[in-house]
């Protein structure tokens, strides 16, 4: 059953009629703001109001997974061979390819291969596919490029507690790997827990390095075989020399033992140029230059030490920082020292005191890096202190070019290996400078901020085209430069050539003016030691030498006594003359 109840009420009961009609705007009240309550309110300008509702929107971010990339090689084996022969057996094999050869098949497809080979080899001896047709136009079109350069990766320590990138090193095939040398050069501050380790980079995966190389203390230098590239070559804090073998892992495969070795941290190792390509020299700053064979490292093979008075003391030696050796130059090499001098030394020579064959003096500070010239090996570039200097073997005084004195020390820089007149700095307020003296030579053609930290290292790559620089903070930053820095410019050797020779010839006519003036100073020396002789051998007694000067002192008081009585005088006539009138 349903119940229902009805409400009733009549239409006057409900209020008065709506009626809806377009009519304007009227104001009926207008309250008019209070100035007393002015102090209690803030005013807004500009002022946002919401006219109607929108959807609320908030910003956030979100962190994508990384992805890590791994190189990882295939190994080839030998197939094709039938069940009952063995590859590895000589006489199988041999008698397998006797077989082979006599099927007239076989003897069949290798005469139509070898028709259709020889005509595919007469195309690519009559057309050179890698002919550049347009060079005269790209040289000009490359002049027109502005210096820069560009950051294409950055590699950073992998280690919480950050050590100095102090050596760098690329592989000699295709430079796609850079090897790195960690250490920290604060030595006094270094931390028991602080890692050992130095690592080899894929330049194209900066997430994680592709080997790990575990010495028995932190390496200081770094360098790739370049008859060799699985093979590196590294100096140690403690002084010992190792070397690894990459396809054997990450322990060394042998080490110099320690009572043989360098007392002092190894600056520079570098490889000879050798039939074996086993042989390598090291230097230090406990004033040694000490030369290895990877083959026997138990002891140097030979030793110099670095004494300048070439009497052979190890405690007269100059701390060795950097090195410097020419394959076309197989007997010299040049040793860069703490004391700002370069020393030039001949491996060949008969003895020790022979070996040193003349120094270079021009810094105020250890030269931290020293390199020749790859097109002209008679000049060289030195770096230290404030500024980078470029000599000639003939001018042994002074160097033949400089540049200017910066507010940062200059830490590392090197020639570049395609042009002649081009060479690089790095400096401690992390600036990387691009010279090329025959554009300019008072400030470097391109000067670029890598990183806000001290750059200790660099390395170019045989292109001239990539470098990497190595920070304290252990950040190893890999640049392009544009190609107009990096391509042999028309006239260029030429012109450097000349420039060299001008220079080095105002040099000469510079040091034989100084030798004159020398000379001069030393024949004046002279004579006045003989005019003091001379004068020594007719010296008085004392009491001549005392009796000569009361004589004169008295005479001196006589002669002013006799002055002021003459103005007295005067002065008397003068009153009296002024009396009289």
């Amino acid at each position: 059953m349903e119940i229902v109840f009805v409400y009733t009420k009549k239409r006057s009961e409900f209020g008065k009629q709506c009626n809806f009609s377009d009519r304007s705007a009227e104001l009926h009240v207008d309250i008019l703001p209070d100035p007393s309550l002015t102090a209690n309110f803030v005013e807004r300008d500009p002022c946002d109001v919401p006219i109607q509702c929108t959807q609320e929107m908030s910003e956030h971010e979100v962190n994508t997974e990384r992805f890590v990339s791994e190189t990882r090689g295939i190994n080839h084996i030998e197939g094709g061979w039938p069940k009952d022969v063995n590859p590895q057996e000589m006489e199988q094999t041999i008698r397998y390819r006797k077989k082979v050869e006599k099927d007239e098949h076989y003897v069949n497809t290798i005469m139509q291969l070898g028709g259709l080979m020889e005509h595919c080899i007469k195309q690519n001896n009559a057309i050179d596919i890698y002919q550049e047709y347009f060079t005269d136009e790209g040289v000009a079109e490359e002049s027109k490029e502005q210096p820069s350069a560009k950051t294409v990766n950055v590699f950073r320590d992998p280690n919480e507690m950050k050590r100095t990138a102090t050596s760098l090193s690329w592989h000699p095939d295709g430079s796609r790997k850079l090897a790195v040398a960690y250490s920290s050069l604060e030595f006094q501050r270094a931390s028991g827990n602080m890692s050992y380790d130095s690592y080899i980079w894929d330049i194209e995966n900066p997430n994680k390095p592709e080997m790990t190389l575990k010495p028995v203390s932190p390496l200081v230098c770094l360098e790739y075989n370049p008859k060799d590239s699985h093979i590196l070559v590294g100096g140690s804090y403690n002084g010992q020399i190792a070397y690894w073998d990459t396809r054997k892992g990450s322990q060394p495969v042998d080490m110099s033992t320690i009572e043989h070795s360098h007392r002092d941290p190894v600056y520079k190792v570098i490889w000879l140029q050798s039939k074996t390509g086993t042989d390598t020299f090291s230097a230090s700053t406990d004033g040694q230059v000490l030369w290895w064979d990877i083959r026997k490292m138990n002891e140097p093979t030979e030793r110099l030490v670095l004494d300048p008075s070439k009497k052979g003391k190890l405690d007269n030696a100059l701390g060795a920082i950097s090195l410097e050796f020419e394959t076309t130059m197989p007997t010299k090499f040049m040793v860069g020292t703490e004391q700002g001098l370069v020393v030039s030394c001949n491996r060949k020579a008969k003895t020790p005191a022979e070996k040193i064959v003349c120094t270079y003096s021009g810094h105020h500070g250890p030269i931290y890096a020293l390199q020749r010239n790859p097109f002209f090996p008679k000049n060289f570039l030195t770096i230290a202190d404030w500024t980078a200097r470029i000599w000639s073997e003939d001018i042994k005084e002074s160097s033949i070019m400089w540049t200017k004195y910066h507010m940062a020390n200059l830490l590392d820089g090197c020639w570049s290996p395609t042009r002649p007149s081009v060479f690089f700095t790095v400096k401690m307020d992390g600036t990387l400078d691009v010279w090329d003296f025959l554009f300019k030579q008072n400030d470097p053609t391109l000067s670029l901020k890598v990183c806000n930290e001290a750059l200790y290292s660099l390395r170019v790559q045989d292109n001239g085209r990539f470098m990497a620089c190595g920070s304290q903070l252990g950040t190893a930053t890999l640049l392009e430069i544009t190609s107009g820095l990096c391509t042999l410019q028309k006239n260029e050797k030429a012109l450097a050539t000349a420039m060299f020779e001008r220079e080095t010839k105002r040099e000469k006519i510079l040091e034989a003016r100084h030798r004159e003036m020398r000379l001069k100073e030393r024949s004046r020396s002279e004579q006045s030691k003989e005019d003091e002789g001379k004068e020594g051998d007719s010296e008085e007694s004392t009491e001549d030498l005392v009796s000569r000067a009361e004589k004169e002192f008295f005479e001196i008081v006589e002669a002013e006594q006799r002055k002021k009585e003459k103005e007295d005088a005067k002065e008397k006539l003068k009153v009296k003359m002024m009396c009289e009138e």
